[in-house]
């Protein structure tokens, strides 16, 4: 019996023994479950109020919807050009001259008006002799530039189509710091990009624009800055509100690298919208003066002329025709307000003048030795003048962007020349653009006939006609042989 026993309980052990090793080297498979639910579980999320007070999670969904379809992308094209080199170049007369393709750059831009007014950066359209606009339902037209601001690097084009979506503008001063954004635009050329972000400082001065026109530095620089990612391509889009309103243009980014490093900048729409008023109605932007220089008060500035304030924009100086002046306003008073908008830096002044124009007055109130003052001023043009400023009707032979200069009968005769004129110096302008004739150049024929002054040569250009052929016949000093510099008017 007992060894009955001990052999049943040994056939037992060795059944589990055998189950138990089965079971761990051929497990069977189990098969696999995939579960679907309605919504995605989070443990964290984004809140904000409705209009009816009650708290609800962040939702970007609806403003993209809303805003998207009013953001375009702006393709703008420089023509090529027949160009002679810079330099002397010895296959020229085998090989002819080099011929430059056409050159490209792309924005975004945002439609302000049903009827086709779009506004964008300058620096997008600047010098563009095609300008393209892509809607976002990937219609194409043709653009006309209506009007540009490089003072603020905005400008508006049009296209000729009614009834598009649009944005309108809303108060940037109403903005805050921590507020919820979006920037919309067309990144490295992906179209209808939104991106999200807070506010993350008003009132930059970033010294990006650098518009020095000879008379100091005439940019007006006063950014909101988000943290909202902006990239190139970006330039020209919108930066919105969570209602979908228009609050600044994306202009700048700040990068060691070109791309999106976590600072991005937009033009206030406040500057904006009074930027594409005066391009719209008048043509030009009317800008009105204080005529000051100015710095932001700092500690340093404090302790040198013994300010009785730490905020404020100091007057340094006076223009030759200053409006602050001649209202009462002087050096080393500290404006502290406009109207009733304090003033912290000069970024803040420079921005608040920037939105009125010549003949409106404000209200500027200075510290002056510890004392506020406050003083009417009526702000003027650069002329000194309230008026209009109508936009520059420049002679044709201005468009060109040459300075020249009469020779002397020594200097002809040394070059072996009976008549000529020479090119003094070389800016912006139709022969820099689309020729590569270089400074010292001395003009002897305008389409074979001689020319022997610079008013003659004026009185020549003069009469020829938009989109007529003009050829410049001359020579160098340092190369002695005929050149011919062929361009359009």
């Amino acid at each position: 019996m007992k060894r009955f026993s001990a052999l049943l309980a040994a056939a037992i052990l060795g059944s589990l023994l055998t189950l138990g090793a089965y079971q761990y080297f051929f497990k069977p498979e189990q098969p696999v479950t995939v579960q679907y639910v309605s919504g995605t579980p989070i443990s964290r999320i984004a809140l904000t109020k409705d209009e009816s007070g009650n708290t609800v999670p962040l939702d970007f969904t609806a403003v993209a919807e809303k805003v998207t379809p009013a953001v375009v992308h702006i393709k703008s094209t420089q023509k090529s050009k027949t160009t002679q080199p810079q330099y002397v170049d010895p296959f020229r007369d085998f090989f002819g001259p080099r011929n430059f393709g056409p050159s490209q750059s792309s924005g975004s831009g945002v439609i302000i008006n049903a009827n086709g007014y779009i506004v964008t950066n300058n620096h997008v359209v600047q010098d563009a002799d095609v300008v393209e606009v892509t809607l976002f339902d990937n219609r194409t037209f043709k653009a006309e530039v209506i009007g540009t601001d490089p003072d603020t690097d905005l400008a508006v084009v049009k296209i000729n189509q009614s009834n598009l979506p649009f944005l309108s503008f809303v108060d940037s001063d109403q903005s805050k710091v921590g507020e919820w954004v979006l920037a919309v635009g067309n990144p490295f050329n992906l179209n209808s990009t939104v991106t999200a972000g807070i506010i993350s400082a008003k009132g930059r001065n970033i010294d990006i624009i650098n518009r020095n026109n000879g008379e100091g530095n005439t940019a007006i620089e006063s950014f909101i800055q988000t943290d909202a990612a902006i990239n190139p391509g970006n330039s020209g889009g919108a930066l919105v509100n969570l209602g979908g309103g228009l609050l600044g243009i994306n202009t700048a980014i700040a990068s060691p690298t070109g791309a999106y490093s976590g600072y991005g900048f937009a033009v206030p729409s406040n500057i904006v919208s009074k930027i594409v008023e005066d391009l719209i109605k008048y043509g030009t932007v009317q800008r009105g003066w204080l005529g000051v220089t100015i710095t932001s008060v700092n500690s340093q500035l404090v302790k040198e002329h013994e300010l009785e304030v730490t905020e404020g924009a100091l007057i340094t100086g006076f223009a030759e025709k200053s409006s602050a002046k001649d209202a009462g306003l002087k050096e080393q008073d500290v404006v502290v307000k406009i109207d009733n908008t304090p003033i912290k830096t000069s970024a803040a002044l420079i921005e608040m003048v920037g939105r009125h124009r010549p003949g409106d007055k404000l209200m500027i109130t200075v510290n002056r030795k510890g004392k506020e003052v406050t003083v009417p001023v009526v702000l003027k043009n650069r002329d000194g003048e309230v008026s209009v400023i109508k936009p520059e009707d420049k002679p044709v032979y201005a468009t060109l962007g040459v300075t020249l200069e009469d020779l002397d009968a020594k200097t002809l005769k040394q070059l072996d020349l009976t008549n000529g004129v020479r090119i003094k110096a070389l800016g912006n302008g139709k022969l820099s653009k689309y020729t590569d004739i270089r400074e010292g150049f001395i003009i002897t024929k305008v389409n074979d006939e001689p020319v022997k002054s610079v008013k003659e040569f004026n009185e020549i250009i003069k009469k020829k006609k938009a989109g007529e052929l003009v050829i410049l016949t001359g020579t160098y000093e340092d190369f002695p042989r005929e050149f011919n510099y062929a361009f359009r008017m």
